[in-house]
């Protein structure tokens, strides 16, 4: 639902691609995707997320629009002209000048300094080739480091430096690339690629930037936003409503050789009506899926995630979760998304709240767990469809103003043990942080995201008429990244409990709890409430009444 003033859609990030096209024209390559490594502790069954603390990471003045990681290394792009280490303001005598693309590394977070470039227009899209020897930025600048480079060029990652033999001529902005180790597949708004005629779709030889003459599909009606590769087939995503001719709303495939139209069985995005559309934002495979995330300009128009089979296009699940998204990474059996996310009843998780709020960074499993539990949203083309689990992962990223359109984050990417995000935040966990942040595997990071103590109850203490029993009643509490917590019961000013219960809980459900002292010492007594997660991060309630 659009809840607030959207993106114009500026491209965002593809991750490391899974598999590469391998069809007659490109040459073959694959990816194998990352294992997750356990972060906090889910119950048996359930894929574990990174820890929800901020990780300090260099921070930039403006806007990151799109990642991609490549080893150790995370590349992004955006609109920003400076980069500061983390903890500093902006105009810190340690500010260096960045011009819209920079590097870093996602287990330090340090700036990379060897890879110091210049584009002269916002980049929108980045990504890498399958062989990690490349990155490719695409979006609407014309030089960098003041050479000639029409809204595409690459960068070779051993060396850092600028391809000089690629340099294909692109007519219009570039939104979305999909490489394999030989082709680079880009799409957007453009006409005429290399002086040839292209409808906003092409594809050049990675050696040189010459254009291939045999892929020529076209997206007919409006912008593509994202693309991703599978075995022989480029999948594409977008505002278009149809594909070389035939109607294909929001996401469709192509033939990697010819640029005939492949198989693509679902229809997540739903049939535009006038001004009201949804449209597919990214997309990302990993294994034989492919996930994809979506904006909806109207009421309940679909703007969730999305997951199907990337050789034929078969749904797997669809959330229907409101709050447009923006990004999706997979790591393991976990899915990061980037939203503003508001309404997610759809998976039996946090309802809409008068005024709304925002819930900008999510996870959830790769696979279906059960049926929607949620009306249809607008003009959608499901029902009771096959839906994912929200994970238990709750970070806060402060809404920025950069770019007048007051979101948060607009890119995720990451590896096997993290998980990266760059947008226009100013602020991580109430932290200042602007731009980029990190999140680890519980092996990677302090784990010190505890229980929140303002939302802990004071306790109630009620004593039985006939006797020394003593019931403590209190509210729960909640963690950003663990659902299971242990509540000690203190009486007076004592450190050891005298009985422990554990409770599940999220934000949007804190349950009352209670505990029975069977029998209390005579005399005046209060009970106070001492709330762990699973790694000892404690925080204590306030002094119950006094009973005796």
């Amino acid at each position: 639902m659009r809840a607030q003033a959207l993106p114009r859609r500026a491209g965002r990030r593809r991750g490391p691609a899974a598999v590469a096209v391998s069809a007659a024209l490109l040459g073959a390559s694959v990816v194998p995707a990352g294992t997750a490594v356990a972060d906090t502790v889910p119950p048996e069954g359930t894929p574990p997320t990174v820890s929800a603390d901020p990780l300090p990471t260099w921070q930039v003045n403006g806007v990151v629009w799109s990642m991609t990681t490549v080893g150790n290394t995370v590349y992004a792009t955006g609109k920003f002209t400076k980069a500061r280490p983390p903890g500093t303001a902006a105009g810190s005598a340690k500010e260096v000048t960045r011009n819209n693309i920079l590097a870093f590394d996602i287990r330090t977070g340090e700036l990379i300094t060897s890879f110091n470039h210049s584009l002269n227009g916002q980049g929108l899209r980045i990504t890498r080739s399958p062989d990690g020897k490349r990155v490719y930025v695409g979006g609407e600048f014309t030089t960098v480091n003041g050479q000639p480079r029409s809204r595409l060029a690459a960068f070779d990652t051993a060396t850092g430096k600028l391809v000089a033999s690629f340099a294909p001529k692109v007519s219009n902005k570039v939104r979305a690339i999909a490489a394999t180790n030989n082709w680079v597949f880009f799409g957007g708004n453009f006409f005429n690629v290399n002086g040839k005629s292209r409808t906003r779709l092409a594809v050049v030889r990675a050696t040189d930037g010459a254009i291939s003459d045999k892929w020529r599909p076209t997206a007919d009606d409006d912008e593509v936003h994202a693309m991703a590769i599978s075995g022989s087939r480029v999948i594409v995503g977008g505002k278009f409503q149809t594909l070389n001719g035939v109607k294909k709303v929001g996401v469709g495939a192509f033939n990697g050789s010819t640029g005939a139209l492949d198989t693509w069985t679902s229809q997540p995005i739903p049939t535009r009506q006038g001004t009201r559309f949804s449209y597919v934002t990214d997309l990302f495979v990993s294994g034989d899926t492919v996930y994809g995330s979506a904006n909806g300009e109207g009421l309940k128009w679909f703007d969730g995630r999305f997951a199907a089979k990337a050789d034929n296009g078969n749904l797997v699940w669809l959330d229907n979760c409101y709050g447009a998204s923006y990004g999706v990474f997979a790591q393991g059996k976990s899915i990061y998304s980037v939203s503003h996310a508001h309404d997610c009843s759809s998976l039996g998780a946090f309802p809409e709240t008068d005024p709304p709020t925002w819930h900008r960074a999510l996870a959830e499993t790769s696979y279906a767990t059960g049926r929607d539990q949620t009306a249809p949203g607008s003009n959608s083309n499901y029902r009771n469809q096959p839906i994912p689990s929200l994970l238990h992962w709750f970070p806060t990223l402060a809404m920025g103003s950069y770019t007048g359109q007051y979101q948060a984050a607009w890119a995720v990417t990451g590896n096997a043990e993290y998980v990266a995000m760059g947008g226009e935040f100013p602020r991580v966990n109430s932290t200042n942080q602007q731009g980029l942040v990190r999140f680890g595997v519980k092996a990677k990071a302090p784990n010190k995201a505890g229980p929140v103590k303002a939302d802990l109850g004071t306790p109630t203490a009620r004593k039985a008429l006939t006797s020394r029993q003593v019931t403590i009643t209190w509210k729960t509490t909640w963690d950003m990244d663990n659902r299971n917590l242990t509540y000690e019961i203190l009486r007076d000013n004592g450190t050891t409990p005298i009985g422990t219960v554990k409770r599940d809980s999220t934000f949007w459900s804190m349950p009352t709890a209670s505990f029975t002292d069977p029998n209390m010492p005579a005399g005046q007594h209060t009970y106070k409430v001492r709330v762990k997660d699973p790694f000892g991060i404690a925080v204590t309630s306030p002094a119950s009444n006094a009973v005796g």
